[in-house]
């Protein structure tokens, strides 16, 4: 059914005077009349007749202007709704994030997005090696927030910081009553490393650091996130080298030192596809840039 022909009723019910509405829709009266008689005939009955005071709904009439009236105002809920979305002042965003950058991001990103889009719906999603970059791809999140960036031709990286390596140890490592670790400190010791997410299980983010301080660390495990290391590493099972904002997250019992005379980092990176038309994504990466800065 023509919306605008709905308003026009609308308009002469609530008015009893095709004049009238005629005035108030600022248009002639003769193609009010028409648009009336065709709406009468898309219906199949007659919605007015001729009272005393001006015309007066039908039965018909009566029943139709009740729900006119809602479809009305929810088509211009609707057509609100839309252009709040285009705009960004409004909708869904699924974020994904991996569990390293979850106490570091999440609790100053957060109140960040509601202020800036205080309508927007958050949905959040922890990601691991192995899914990040099947799950931006199949669209099940609309942004991740990754370390080390996803390195995929259709997927969209901005690098929005950086976290220096720390080692992290039981506290009951000799090392820890150390203030910064020499690397040669590590020579030899057993390693819980973290595969990078874009190479296969013999590469780690950490084995460019190793090899141009010519430390070798036998590996004892290799796993997929920082939770399953600091697991291993409060266990007695070695040592790993991680971000420092995984620091945030660890256990009772492991102590974060730095590496001394090391400049190597991690870049935090939010990542989303490239033919992605959410104009949530560019508020999402600065409200992501303010939260990374502060950490």
């Amino acid at each position: 059914m023509d919306l605008r022909r709905l308003r026009y009723f609308v308009a002469v019910a609530e008015a009893r005077s095709i004049g009238k509405a005629a005035e108030l829709l600022r248009m002639a009266q003769p193609p009010l009349s028409v648009q009336i008689r065709k709406l009468e005939a898309e219906i199949g009955a007659p919605l007015f007749r001729r009272g005393t005071r001006g015309m007066d709904l039908t039965e018909a009439g009566q029943a139709l202007l009740a729900r006119a009236s809602e479809a009305l105002a929810l088509a211009t809920d609707g057509a609100e709704a839309a252009r709040a979305v285009a705009s960004g002042r409004r909708g869904r965003l699924s974020v994904g994030y991996m569990f390293v950058l979850a106490n570091a991001m999440l609790p100053r990103l957060i109140p960040e997005l509601r202020r800036a889009v205080p309508g927007i719906d958050l949905g959040f999603a922890e990601l691991s090696a192995s899914t990040r970059e099947a799950r931006v791809l199949d669209r099940s999140v609309t942004v991740a927030l990754c370390m080390p960036a996803i390195n995929h031709p259709e997927i969209q990286v901005a690098r929005i910081g950086a976290q220096p390596f720390m080692l992290a140890m039981p506290i009951r490592s000799p090392l820890a009553r150390l203030s910064s670790v020499p690397m040669e400190k590590l020579q030899g010791r057993p390693l819980i490393a973290l595969p990078h997410p874009d190479h296969g299980p013999a590469s780690s983010a950490v084995v460019p650091l190793l090899r141009r301080h010519q430390i070798v660390m036998p590996i004892a495990s290799r796993v997929e996130t920082v939770h399953s290391a600091m697991s291993l590493v409060l266990a007695g099972e070695g040592l790993a080298i991680l971000p420092a904002c995984a620091q945030l997250g660890a256990p009772r019992g492991i102590v974060f030192r730095p590496l001394r005379d090391v400049t190597d980092s991690l870049d935090i990176a939010v990542c989303w596809r490239r033919d992605s038309q959410s104009p949530l994504i560019g508020i999402f990466l600065k409200c992501a840039e303010k939260a990374a800065a502060r950490i």
